[in-house]
């Protein structure tokens, strides 16, 4: 090995582990308050407090807290090949939260994308049972642009009559699938909206009318 490789190497191995919450309590708290706000009201922004964490890319301060307040030992964790490229996320995750991280999409509690416009299909993620539908898994799609305009109308529990909602990159078919997932309910995923300093959420409750401009 010569000393240029053995410095990266000596580099890499002593990389520190990014922080977690400064209030472990406080902030996970704090975080799903937020959360629970975004999941009862579909479609609503919600900022979310990021307690200072500087995550390891490409893992943004917003959806490392999602992850701190939600992941734990008994939910298993699935990334995308973005996410799943980065041994320092993986790190991140696994000391942080203790959540497993699996390799098939089907068997994640929760899963992350980092690249939600090739995101291949919500059908590959579990969708719970009718006798138990809390089983499903949450998608959380991150590095998103949220606004409360656009042809895509929200209405159902939360919503008093409807609510416009965009939000982006996802794909062509995006809307297309979501419309589907939700027609399942109560089986079907949830989803996070993860934007640089806010969140929505879209449960598989609500009802999703695309209008043409």
């Amino acid at each position: 090995m010569t000393a240029l490789n053995q410095t990266s190497g000596q580099n890499q191995t002593s990389a520190p582990l990014a922080a977690g919450f400064a209030d472990p309590v406080q902030d996970a708290q704090r975080g799903f308050r937020t959360i629970m706000n975004a999941m009862a009201r579909p479609g609503s922004l919600q900022a979310l407090a990021t307690g200072g964490l500087k995550p390891p890319a490409p893992l943004t301060p917003v959806v490392a807290a999602i992850a701190l307040t939600l992941f734990d030992y008994d939910t298993p964790v699935w990334l995308d090949v973005p996410f799943a490229r980065s041994e320092a996320v993986k790190t991140f995750l696994r000391f942080h939260t203790g959540a497993p991280i699996v390799s098939e999409p089907v068997e994640a509690g929760f899963a992350l994308i980092a690249d939600p416009a090739h995101l291949s299909s919500l059908g590959k993620f579990h969708q719970g049972t009718l006798e138990y539908p809390d089983r499903s898994a949450t998608v959380i799609l991150t590095g998103q642009t949220l606004s409360n305009e656009g042809p895509v109308h929200l209405s159902g529990p939360g919503i008093e009559t409807e609510t416009a909602f965009s939000t982006g990159p996802v794909s062509l078919a995006f809307w297309d699938q979501v419309k589907a997932n939700n027609a399942q309910f109560p089986r079907g995923v949830d989803l996070i909206f993860a934007g640089s300093a806010e969140i929505a959420a879209l449960p598989r409750s609500t009802m999703i009318t695309v209008r043409e401009a």
